[in-house]
């Protein structure tokens, strides 16, 4: 399972750990990420995804998932939850 937001795209960053003689060696900045059941209002059922604890803290500020991934920008978007702002937009087009 890769460390990507399904939700930001966050990902894992590279970068250095510096010792106190100040030698350099890689290592790796890992995103919080949750693993969560999110209610979509719009189909009426829970969704469980795997986010960034950033990512929760948004679509809690934004006033749910379905407002977030009406907002969100499909590149950032994983390819399952891309399908599932597909079914939320054709759902809210039905109902008017």
């Amino acid at each position: 399972m890769p460390w990507r937001c399904e939700l930001t795209g966050k990902t894992r960053q590279i970068g250095h750990r510096v010792s106190h003689s100040n030698r350099k060696t890689k290592r790796r900045f890992l995103p919080n990420l949750l693993n969560v059941k999110l209610m979509s209002d719009a189909l009426g059922r829970s969704i469980r995804l795997r986010i960034s604890a950033n990512a929760l803290k948004t679509v809690d500020h934004r006033g749910g998932l379905d407002a977030f991934l009406l907002a969100a920008k499909d590149a950032e978007l994983s390819s399952r939850v891309l399908e599932l702002k597909r079914q939320i937009v054709k759902k809210r087009a039905a109902t008017g």
